[in-house]
């Protein structure tokens, strides 16, 4: 293992991203989150750096649940996820679920 991507397994996914129309449609559901190219992205600003890695780190459980990782960047008290799908070459219904239950845990 050891690569930098994130690792998609189990997935009953299509093989191929959803197409320009099905990802503005989903990504209008999902206001907190900007639609950067291929990617789904959000940052969190958080009280402290204490809680910037409490939430990475039940987010992490919910993702590996879920079996999607998204790319994580943390700077002290901020926290941006990168959402894509990296084996299907772009945005899949996984992402924007992804960012639901990434939603509902922040809310």
């Amino acid at each position: 293992m050891g690569g930098s991507q994130p690792q998609e397994t189990g997935s009953a996914e299509p093989a191929g991203p959803l197409d320009a129309q099905q990802t503005q449609q989903m990504a209008a559901e999902l206001p907190a989150w900007t639609l950067t190219g291929e990617t789904l992205e959000r940052e969190f600003k958080f009280k402290n750096f204490r809680e910037a890695l409490a939430f990475v780190n039940t987010m992490a459980e919910i993702a590996e649940a879920a079996k999607h990782h998204p790319d994580i960047a943390i700077s002290y008290n901020r926290v941006r996820l990168a959402l894509t799908t990296h084996s299907a070459g772009g945005l899949t219904g996984k992402d924007f679920v992804m960012a639901r239950l990434i939603d509902v845990l922040v809310a």
